[in-house]
């Protein structure tokens, strides 16, 4: 009977262990697009001239920004006279 009791335990176990992983897949895959889209930005920006200038945390927001889906408008300076 005590073996009977550990089984159901164990598939208990094993059924609970299956569903969390598949339910984490979807998490994992967005975390690993994540990562990829702020090492490239990264890379990408630190070609650019003024941003060679910033510190490290300051491209890192950069970076969170963009692959955020940050839309940047520019700002027109005029002496209008």
């Amino acid at each position: 009977m005590n073996d009977f009791y550990s089984k159901i335990y164990l598939g208990l176990l094993t059924l609970g262990f299956t569903t969390l992983s598949i339910q984490l897949f979807p998490i994992s895959k967005q975390a690993s697009s994540w990562n990829r889209c702020l090492r490239r930005t990264s890379e990408t920006l630190s070609q650019v001239k003024a941003v060679k200038k910033m510190n490290d945390e300051s491209k890192d927001v950069l970076s969170v920004m963009i692959c955020n889906g940050a839309v940047f408008e520019p700002k027109i300076k005029a002496n209008i006279q």
